[in-house]
């Protein structure tokens, strides 16, 4: 006999990256663990109900446990539990908690959850605000199915087999008893209206939110507000003077016309660049830190640093021995003085074809010299491309055939258009006109187009998919996604064999020879190898199932995470609930099927329920122990400063673990919260007790990431889709009501015997039906109510975007520093009313905002405003940051980088005398992470 069982990992892990991703794997995995035949139905119950208070005790111990930790530890550890509070960034930086230990509960309680638009985004605060929407859904719906399903399931009707929590299901109904079925039928009808309330009064409330976002003056003005991404474009359009003509009779005309182009071997060359900066930027601190050793181990005496060396006007140290005549080093470089040639950085390059390079194969090479070589001659393809692609800009194509010069031809066809451009309106009600008028008669042609672009967003290698060749793609991404939500199943069982290998290898006479492994490596083969590669597993779908999305041709990175929501629900909802409810219910009842197979619909009808035992278990696990780790962040907590250890060599690697942005990524998050909601839906008539668990789930969840959010968090404002994942979530809420739905009227007529018309129970199972009709016409009309509204910005925006605009580069610096995030006050005058001065989180005059409203009025064009150029063809090689040393050689290797022409600076980090590098404020090129 088999019993699903959890066996579930952290509900947090962050990784790795350009920053830190903050979301949860896959919450549900579980493997079939092998059970003596010799088990009862009454046995099994009793043990799962022992379970379930185990688990209790456990996780509330483990739970606490994590919370002291916490308040010990946030107070003295500001870069892991506050991060946004220190942050260099003045813009992005919010007012610190209290450094009292036990007053943080009460503050993260009283703290305004309308901050979180200002600090983090609408993305953000939806995602917050649907955690409250749950709590208020639930919160009657516990203190109703209490007081009337639990007594009516309970009080003088007995089932075989039933004790403990299952005394309070559905199936302790007896059969001599279905009249009690109508309270389940009515409150089934009463919960679900009071669901339907409250999910037209949150999407009320999310359209007057994102429409105020939108027509926001600054939101109005930015780049990203303004732009339209077209693909699919006919050849005989692909000329700026065509898409000027189609577009320019649109309410304030065009600004400004990207065409995306073929740039062949210029991204190659762009990313070669951006490699070999990083390599000698780690180079060069690399060798400053151990000239620092070794200068420290040559003067230095034990517990006394070595004196600082004197220093000339180009920063260089100067000898005892200052003259040249008598000095036979005079004319070596400091580097070559101060570090031996065998002790500078060097590398191996890969050898022949293979991608990359192996140890001690390959050739060996200097780093600082190959690297400078490689960003010289990066910088010269880029640059003769550059100068090409400009040509071509000044020369129309309709005019290639009238001119004689061939290099300007020749400068034309070189880098061809693909089929899609970037078009940027002088007001952004234009840019959504575009969207969503009919910009070509013919099928297939300009049908694809997207609002809100922001240049970090592009993927700018789905550019130029043919659009016959996208819609392919998409099949086979969606086919290929069935495939492995069906196919994921053989890991799955696999994991559950070796996680029972002890009870096989007695029962499989060919398994005997495992039963002589020694116990303690039999214990790790069952109990942590099942574990490991579960995880493994469950960090990999993830990115299996970003790649099929991104294979499709979506052209945004925020477009990949709507996709990718939408299929990790499906896995979620069919792996970590359907299977295990059916397989639960089946497998309990198995025995009596094969003795009884008569019986099979009122078995099934009292077995199914069963499955809850397991459902609360994982919910009082995500809640109590889920939520405390949240808070803690261990695992950050660890990777954090061992990185700062092993990987914090140089200035920049250093900032970006200190302060370096944390990130969600919504498109994992997000199902895994609806998730918990749609078992408690599913489960809400069945068994009413997981109602107050999934209540208490949504509260504590509400508070970790009210703080996370707040305090911790820094989403990007170019990621930010302005809260088109609450709607998703609002349409997996339906797929938890369609299954409470069907689930019921399949109950109502399974508890009938099989004899539909003849019980008592069928009439509730018709009216269920009925409920479940009623249900299913619903998510039409709000389709239809927040589609269109949701999708649009308003044609009456208020006052300043109607006058006149400022230049491209000044919306696009906006865009890119973060400023498209929208007062509270701006956007809601009745959620976020003037107190937000006092508010608790954001300082009295918070410098975010500040920011933003000096940059409305700012005309000035951003220096690194580069629009929605490809970043091969416009921007400029990566700075070069060196931490200035004492020693003098930061001086030094800075003239000999800017004597090849590559951009170096060593403002803003120091190296102290034993090469220990402080860093005081950002890089000198990310003045902003938006």
């Amino acid at each position: 006999m088999f019993q699903i069982v959890p066996v579930i990992p952290h509900l947090f892990i962050y990784q790795p990256s350009s920053s830190f991703q903050h979301a949860p794997i896959h919450p549900l995995p579980f493997v079939p663990v092998v059970m003596s035949n010799l088990a009862t139905p009454s046995a099994v119950k009793s043990a799962s109900t022992s379970t379930f208070l185990t688990a209790l005790w456990v996780n509330a111990a483990v739970a606490a446990a994590e919370i002291i930790l916490f308040t010990i530890l946030r107070p003295r550890f500001r870069s892991v539990y506050e991060a946004r509070t220190i942050t260099p960034v003045a813009s992005k930086r919010v007012a610190a908690m209290s450094a009292s230990l036990f007053v943080w509960p009460l503050q993260v309680w009283r703290a305004d959850y309308e901050d979180i638009v200002a600090v983090n985004g609408m993305d953000a605060y939806f995602y917050v605000r649907f955690l409250r929407m749950m709590m208020i859904i639930f919160a009657p719906i516990w203190a109703v199915s209490w007081a009337v399903l639990m007594p009516v399931n309970a009080v003088r009707t007995h089932v075989a087999g039933k004790s403990g929590l299952d005394m309070f299901i559905f199936g302790n109904v007896a059969t001599d008893k279905q009249e009690r079925f109508a309270a389940h039928v009515a409150l089934a009808w009463i919960f679900t209206f009071w669901i339907f309330y409250n999910i037209r009064r949150e999407m009320a409330h999310f359209i007057t939110k994102r429409q105020r976002f939108l027509i926001s003056p600054v939101q109005a003005r930015s780049v990203q507000a303004t732009t339209v991404l077209v693909t699919g474009i006919p050849t005989r359009y692909l000329r700026e003077d065509a898409l000027l003509s189609m577009y320019s009779h649109l309410p304030g005309g065009v600004k400004k016309i990207w065409l995306n182009r073929d740039l062949k071997e210029l991204p190659a060359a762009y990313e070669r660049r951006l490699v070999a900066c990083n390599k000698l930027e780690s180079a060069e601190n690399a060798l400053m830190k151990m000239a620092a050793k070794i200068r420290y181990e040559q003067l230095g005496e034990p517990g006394a640093p070595p004196e600082e060396p004197t220093l000339d006007a180009e920063g260089r140290a100067l000898t005892t021995n200052s003259d040249p005549d008598k000095d036979p080093e005079s004319n070596a470089s400091l580097a070559e003085k101060l570090v031996p040639a065998g002790k500078r950085p060097f590398h191996r390059l890969p050898a022949g074809f293979m991608p990359f390079a192996l140890p001690f194969i390959g050739q060996k090479v200097d780093t600082i010299t190959w690297a400078r070589e490689q960003i010289v001659e990066t910088n010269a393809i880029l640059s003769k491309g550059r100068t090409k692609l400009d040509r071509q800009d000044a020369l129309e194509p309709s005019k290639v055939e009238d001119t004689s010069d061939k290099q300007s031809v020749a400068a034309v066809q070189g880098y061809p258009p693909l089929n899609s451009a970037f078009v940027t309106f002088n007001r952004m009600i234009a840019a959504y006109m575009a969207r969503d008028t009919l910009n070509h008669h013919e099928p297939y042609r300009m049908a694809e187009r997207f609002a809100d672009v922001a240049p970090e967003d592009v993927i700018w290698g789905n550019l130029g998919m043919n659009t016959y060749e996208a819609k392919f793609w998409t099949l086979f991404s969606y086919a290929a996604t069935a495939a492995l939500i069906v196919l994921w199943a053989i890991p799955f069982a696999f994991i559950g064999v070796i996680s029972n290998v002890g009870a096989l290898c007695k029962k499989q006479a060919w398994l005997a020879w495992l039963c002589e492994i020694p116990p303690t490596v039999l214990g790790l083969i069952e109990g942590v190898l099942p574990t490991l590669l579960l995880a493994v597993l469950m960090i990999l779908l993830p990115i299996v199932l970003r790649m099929l999305a991104k294979i499709e041709g979506i052209p945004k990175r925020t477009g990949l995470e709507l996709s990718l929501m939408t299929r990790y629900f499906i896995f979620q909802v069919v792996h970590s609930f359907l299977i295990v409810s059916l397989s639960s219910g089946i497998i309990e009842a198995l025995p009596h099927i094969l003795e009884q197979p008569t019986q099979i619909p009122s078995l099934l009808a009292t077995n199914l329920p069963g499955a809850s035992t397991f459902f609360l278990t994982y919910i009082l696990l995500q809640a109590l122990t889920g939520t405390a780790g949240g808070f803690l962040q261990a695992a950050t907590f660890i990777i954090h400063y061992i990185k700062l250890i092993v990987l914090g060599s140089t200035p920049r690697s250093i900032y970006a673990l200190e302060y370096g942005a944390r990130t969600v990524a919504w498109g994992t998050l997000f199902p895994s919260t609806t998730l918990i909601v749609v078992i408690g839906l599913g489960y809400s008539i069945i068994a009413p007790v997981i109602n107050g668990l999934v209540c208490v789930c949504m509260g504590l969840f509400y508070m970790l990431y009210k703080y996370l959010f707040l305090w911790v968090l820094e989403q990007p404002a170019s990621s930010d889709t302005g809260g088109l994942f609450f709607p998703k979530a609002i349409n997996h809420l339906f797929v938890g009501l369609y299954v409470q739905q069907v689930l019921l009227a399949a109950l109502f007529f399974l508890a009938s015997g099989g004899e539909i018309w003849l019980t008592n129970a069928s009439p509730r199972g018709c009216a269920d039906d009925r409920a479940h009709r009623v249900h299913g016409d619903l998510p039409d009309d709000d389709r239809q109510l927040v589609r269109p509204a949701a999708a649009v910005a308003p044609a009456l925006a208020p006052g300043p975007h109607r006058g006149p605009h400022r230049g491209r580069a000044a919306r696009g610096a906006a865009c890119r520093r973060g400023e498209t995030r929208v007062d509270a006050e701006a956007m809601d005058d009745r959620t976020a009313p003037a107190k937000a001065e006092d508010s608790p989180t954001l300082p009295t005059k918070p410098p975010m905002r500040r920011a933003r409203q000096d940059a409305v009025d700012v005309p000035e064009p951003d220096a690194h405003d580069y629009g929605f150029a490809h970043p091969a063809a416009a921007r400029p090689q990566r700075t070069i940051w060196l931490a200035r040393d004492a020693l003098g050689l930061a001086g030094e290797e800075e003239k000999a980088n800017r004597e090849r022409g590559i951009i170096v600076s060593t403002s803003g980090a120091q190296m102290d005398l034993r090469g220990k590098v402080v860093i005081k404020e950002a890089p000198p090129d990310e003045e902003s992470r938006a």
